[in-house]
């Protein structure tokens, strides 16, 4: 798995525990929809350093608490 689907995947799971959707989750942290959606689309997933502060606002973590998973301390490194 790479670090955009790691990204992915950790909003889902903070979402799905909060019951709330992702278009709500762009709405409470001054995101737009369309950005929210493009981030857990497969094919685009470009989101930027930003964006995740934003998000982790809105669910009122801090990046620390967001990027501390196992999917993110077990991820390979992205140089070749």
């Amino acid at each position: 798995m790479n670090v955009k689907d790691v990204v992915a995947k950790r909003f889902k799971e903070l979402c799905d525990e909060r019951n709330i959707k992702i278009n709500e989750l762009a709405n409470m942290s001054g995101v737009t929809p369309s950005t929210a959606y493009s981030m857990m689309n497969e094919g685009r997933r470009d989101v930027s350093i930003l964006t995740i502060k934003k998000f982790c606002d809105g669910l009122e973590i801090t990046l620390g608490e967001f990027f501390s998973t196992p999917e993110f301390d077990n991820l390979e490194q992205e140089i070749r």
